[in-house]
């Protein structure tokens, strides 16, 4: 069902030019990952998905943290069925993040643990506030940040992800900028205008043409290098067929702004 055709109770959604910010809004549960959440979000996500004159989509959130992971009320008592389900629907909204055409840009503002960070590290690019910090700390209240570790190493490599999985301890935004687990670190001021004119930097090309190489990076980046050549320049073969590469090349031959139709 699309998320217009029922209410959402955990976030908000605002548009600004082409960019779709989607704010988590459980601030007095540090924006927890409960099922509901995950699912709302995931919802929002592949709404936003199909609309073409959404160029790139933000995840905020309101409050004391980006999110402290998963709700923790939920991870008491239950039953085999019960945690498969939670876990089935944190993947799916990492998977939505990953599998919607728009590049995806977390907007750290506060602390992000747990299954928050994994959502960082899932994001396609990340900005933090210097007030930022970035902790897996699972394994102190035995419960080890297993899904979390799959975004995170891919984020920042193998010995950083297992410092942090293993140690729990945070890391802060200047950290997480050299490790790259985020793209840029501003006072948190500025932190909306950076997101905003980073997202309306993407909107300033091809809608198709950036989801044709956000598809390709994540198609080709566990592969082998020669297996990634030859998917990459399978893609590159057919997006120069493409309308949109043949207006961008002679627009960039006759020193003009091209015309985009997608």
């Amino acid at each position: 069902m699309s998320m217009k055709a029922q209410e959402r109770t955990s976030t908000s959604l605002e548009r600004i030019d082409s960019v779709a910010i989607v704010t988590l809004q459980r601030p007095q549960r540090r924006n927890a990952l409960s099922l509901a959440v995950m699912r709302e979000l995931a919802a929002t996500l592949r709404e936003l998905g199909r609309e073409r004159s959404v160029r790139a989509v933000v995840i905020a959130a309101e409050g004391p943290a980006f999110s402290a992971g998963h709700d923790l009320t939920e991870l008491c008592g239950r039953d085999v069925a019960a945690y498969r389900e939670i876990f089935d629907g944190c993947v799916d909204l990492m998977n939505a993040v990953r599998e919607i055409p728009q590049p995806v840009i977390a907007e750290v503002a506060r602390v992000a643990t747990a299954a928050g960070c994994q959502l960082v590290a899932a994001c396609d690019l990340a900005v933090a506030s210097t007030e930022a910090t970035f902790a897996t700390p699972g394994v102190r209240i035995g419960l080890f940040c297993s899904t979390p570790m799959v975004a995170l190493t891919r984020a920042i490599g193998r010995k950083r992800a297992m410092e942090m999985l293993l140690t729990g301890e945070s890391i802060d935004a200047a950290t997480a900028l050299v490790w790259g687990l985020v793209n840029r670190v501003v006072p948190p001021g500025e932190l909306r205008e950076t997101v905003l004119a980073l997202g309306r930097r993407i909107a300033e090309s091809s809608g198709a043409v950036v989801a044709i190489g956000k598809r390709a990076f994540y198609a080709q980046i566990e592969r082998a290098e020669s297996e990634a050549y030859d998917h990459t320049k399978a893609v590159m073969t057919e997006n120069a067929l493409r309308e949109e590469a043949q207006e961008g090349i002679s627009a960039f031959l006759e020193k003009r702004r091209p015309r985009w139709n997608s």
